[in-house]
């Protein structure tokens, strides 16, 4: 385990708007964490009936189903930027409007099943790529979305963003 996969990103290294991610992942090892909290979010997953995969608590809410798509786009990019900002690559990225995403997917027409599998497929890549990165990846920095970021806080934002909405989920949908 490298100093960087163990502490905490420090203000500066992400936008504001993303501590309320950063702030719920335990101390410790962020890749210990992204894989455990993997396996509980399977576990809620699998032993939820298929007949919840549509409902919304409200209805201008998302469905369950849009839930979990939504975790698995944003996962996808916040990877993709840790790639690129990893690899020191200096081109600014856009951001992007996680509304339209799921406005204009179709996961409703997913069996929950299968996205509670994609959603493990991503995060095993989302681990792989992570696990091997040396020390000094970790502390690279890109542009995204206008603002700086750094690999370190990608990786925490992945798990915060994760566990936030596997709270609401729990909260507000069973």
């Amino acid at each position: 385990m490298t100093a960087a996969r163990a502490s905490r990103p420090s203000e500066g290294e992400f936008l504001p708007y993303y501590e309320r991610y950063i702030a719920l992942v335990p101390a410790g090892d962020v890749l210990s964490t992204l894989d455990a909290q993997m396996s509980e979010t399977q576990d809620l997953l699998r032993g939820l009936p298929a007949s919840i995969a549509t409902y919304r608590y409200a209805p201008d809410k998302w469905s369950v189903n849009e839930v979990i798509g939504h975790v698995v786009d944003s996962e996808r990019i916040f990877a993709s930027r840790a790639l690129r900002f990893a690899r020191d690559d200096p081109m600014p990225l856009p951001g992007f409007e996680q509304d339209d995403y799921v406005r204009n997917s179709k996961f409703d027409s997913y069996p929950l099943a299968e996205l509670a599998a994609e959603l493990d497929s991503v995060r095993r890549t989302t681990l792989f790529l992570f696990k091997h990165l040396e020390e000094s990846a970790w502390m690279r920095r890109g542009i995204a979305n206008n603002a700086e970021v750094s690999v370190r806080a990608l990786a925490y934002i992945i798990a915060g963003h994760e566990l936030h909405h596997r709270q609401m989920l729990v909260a507000r949908y069973l």
